[in-house]
């Protein structure tokens, strides 16, 4: 992996996606000593996954008379203008506007809505195809040790400081991953799409290419189920978990956070150290890691000892990763340059509505019973994934572009 704008994509993308963590938590501190109401800070994720959604759902318009690049660099600097304007209401402003802060969350979240979706079909495009297992496990090790880190280190920058100086502090960096994103070479030459079709039939060209392929029809059931299983996993829910069945402090919830970032770190370099291994056993590992993540998040839900807790959800971190990098895989090697970034849009507005609902659904239910329910329902949720994989095996296997 010696090509420069693969470097150019993982270091600009790296400071992107830390820099939405630090913006993230200085509007929550923000908004947290204006108003003190925990469904204003509830508003901030649900905004960002409606932003994202919207979004992913015009995004085949973009695909098909953008380049990747231009794409990625617009929504770069879009964010970074956006962010601009932020960081100047709230040096004028010594209480900035609830409302303006909302909409600044919902327009950066709409356009990272593409740039997502437009960053993984890119990373094809700058490794060699025998390399791609290894640069995606790189990839996840980087965009986990981010989230590992940036919101530990943006929690800290908050105590220390104030929320507005977080906001300026992301503006740099912002304008260094624009910078860095400039200077990608896509070496596939772009080909703008004219389309004889309605725009409403240009919006659903994603979803049709993944019904239309087996093998893509298959592993986003797997990803429409697990969208929904594992919002579990969010803060609200595991918040609960850990002070009204494990019965330990707040604290809880960072370790256990923390060891779930380890263990999919750890998947990622475990992917990377057995390489050739790992591509020649994808559908297995596909399987074995459905089967592990159903009995594993029903043995979380059951638990009642802390420390044994922290041991099940750092297990389930390796589990997550490796199944990830396996759908990625399976994907990237098989569709074509065309086709990945609608693909890609199409999981990711998808993945974003079904967030929002599940998680409003699930803490919703997790308020009204036992939150132990909620993960019992999410390791069934988890089990059907296991037997649609076992059912459709066969589907699984690489046909490269």
């Amino acid at each position: 992996m010696k090509s420069q704008s693969f470097r150019f994509l993982w270091i600009g993308q790296s400071l992107a996606n830390l820099g939405d963590i630090f913006y993230i938590v200085g509007i929550i501190s923000m908004l947290y000593g204006i108003t003190e109401s925990p469904f204003m800070l509830a508003l901030v994720p649900f905004l960002n996954m409606i932003g994202r959604f919207t979004s992913g759902m015009i995004s085949p318009l973009l695909l098909n008379r953008y380049p990747l690049k231009t794409l990625l660099v617009f929504s770069q600097v879009c964010k970074t203008i956006l962010l601009g304007l932020l960081s100047l209401i709230l040096v004028v402003q010594l209480a900035p506007n609830i409302l303006i802060l909302l909409i600044f969350i919902f327009m950066i979240a709409f356009l990272d809505g593409w740039a997502l979706p437009a960053s993984n079909a890119m990373l094809p495009r700058l490794v060699s195809n025998n390399e791609l297992v290894k640069a995606n496990s790189f990839f996840s090790i980087v965009y986990e040790t981010v989230n590992l880190g940036g919101w530990a280190l943006g929690g800290l920058l908050v105590a220390f400081s104030h929320g507005q100086n977080v906001v300026l502090l992301t503006l740099v960096m912002y304008l260094i991953a624009s910078i860095m994103m400039t200077r990608i070479v896509d070496p596939t030459e772009f080909q703008r799409k004219v389309s004889r079709e309605r725009r409403n039939g240009e919006l659903i060209e994603g979803w049709r290419i993944i019904w239309r392929n087996p093998l893509y029809k298959s592993l986003h059931v797997i990803i429409v189920l697990e969208a929904v299983a594992n919002v579990v996993w969010i803060a609200s829910i595991l918040y609960v978990f850990v002070t009204e069945v494990l019965g330990e402090t707040e604290a809880w919830w960072g370790y256990i956070n923390t060891i779930f970032f380890i263990g999919m770190v750890i998947g990622g370099i475990l992917c990377t150290r057995f390489i050739s291994m790992f591509e020649k056993n994808m559908k297995t590992v596909l399987i074995i890691c459905s089967i592990g993540l159903s009995l594993i998040t029903l043995l979380f839900g059951l638990a009642t000892i802390a420390w044994l807790a922290l041991v099940i959800v750092g297990i389930n971190g390796i589990f997550q990763q490796l199944k990830g990098i396996a759908v990625d895989t399976f994907l990237q090697k098989t569709a074509s340059s065309a086709e990945l970034p609608k693909i890609y849009a199409a999981q990711s507005a998808l993945v974003s509505l079904l967030f929002a609902i599940s998680s409003l659904t699930l803490g919703a239910l997790a308020e009204m019973w036992d939150v132990r329910i909620t993960f019992i329902l999410s390791a069934v949720l988890l089990g059907l994934a296991a037997i649609y994989t076992l059912i459709q095996h066969r589907r699984f296997l690489i046909n490269e572009k």
